[in-house]
């Protein structure tokens, strides 16, 4: 989820990201932008399937998709490289089937507000800095006023959900690293969403049934599974190639206000002034805690003079 060394997490204007880092955070934007435009697509596409089957349509499509153009290598992989494969597979197959519950649930905004707890937590274990627990602690005030402004009127079982997707989105982030490590290109990302497929594929047949071969069903699940899967998957498994995982983790948490576009935008889903406010709590947060993993000057210095590692 190349460039400098990991200890490196942001800048200046005097010590600016470099190319790679820089490339990294576009990447992540372009990822959010896509999946939450395709979480809004499944919302709506939720009364025809039902939760299941457009969790299926969209892992399915999306690893057949991913198959087709990659073409992964399936010999000469060590046991290792299997279970990281079938780790992350099943952290996607979580991650969607419960975040999709949720906001059939709870609106879009609010939902991914309280998911992007979990990598909000990860990037706070991977700092180690006191600076990123106060940011934490930022994000979590603007959980409580969320729930001020109104867990009343939010389906309790949905923002469980939520905070549950969240502890699966931490997990496959720290995943997505692994198999990008271990794998050439977007090979891992396939055969995981294959892996996802396999296992979220005779709960959306049972659910759903004959409905999902409707065309205009197919249709729409081919949207879905290029906008929420094949594209920020992809572009995630790039950019954790350029970004520690800890400030990966931490530009998650544009989510929310990225979500809550979606929501209105799409599903006409309108946010109270309280959520509004809880929601940029939330992105401050991250961003303030990007520039708490920042270096001394005297570290940017030495890990700029020194020589590049070899890959």
């Amino acid at each position: 989820m190349s460039g400098m060394p990991a200890e490196v997490s942001g800048g200046t204007d005097r010590h600016p990201l470099p190319p790679g880092r820089l490339g990294g955070v576009a990447l992540v934007l372009g990822g959010a932008l896509s999946v939450q435009f395709g979480s809004a697509l499944a919302a709506s596409l939720f009364p025809r399937t039902g939760v299941a089957g457009a969790v299926t349509l969209r892992l399915t499509l999306g690893a057949l998709l991913m198959l087709v153009v990659c073409r992964p290598r399936l010999r000469g992989h060590r046991r290792g490289d299997w279970t990281a494969v079938v780790a992350f597979g099943l952290a996607l197959a979580g991650m969607n089937s419960i975040f999709y519950q949720a906001i059939e649930r709870i609106p879009l905004g609010p939902a991914v507000t309280l998911e992007v707890l979990g990598p909000l937590a990860l990037s706070v274990v991977g700092a180690r800095r006191v600076a990123a627990w106060c940011w934490a602690g930022l994000a979590l005030a603007g959980v409580a006023l969320l729930g001020q402004g109104g867990f009343d009127r939010l389906d309790p079982v949905g923002a469980a959900l939520a905070l549950a997707a969240g502890t699966m989105w931490a997990a496959y982030i720290v995943c997505s690293a692994r198999v990008g490590a271990r794998f050439p290109r977007a090979d891992g990302l396939a055969l995981a969403l294959t892996v996802a497929a396999l296992v979220t594929l005779p709960i959306g047949l049972v659910d759903a049934g004959g409905r999902l071969t409707h065309p205009a069903v197919l249709g729409l699940g081919a949207g879905l599974a290029l906008l929420a899967s094949v594209l920020p998957y992809s572009l995630e498994l790039a950019a954790l190639r350029r970004l520690p995982t800890a400030t990966f983790a931490v530009l998650m948490s544009l989510g929310p206000a990225i979500a809550a576009l979606a929501g209105w935008l799409v599903l006409g889903q309108a946010l109270h002034p309280v959520e509004v406010l809880a929601i940029a709590l939330v992105v401050a947060a991250s961003a303030g805690a990007v520039h708490a993993a920042a270096p001394p000057p005297a570290v940017v210095s030495a890990a700029a003079a020194a020589p590049p590692a070899r890959r």
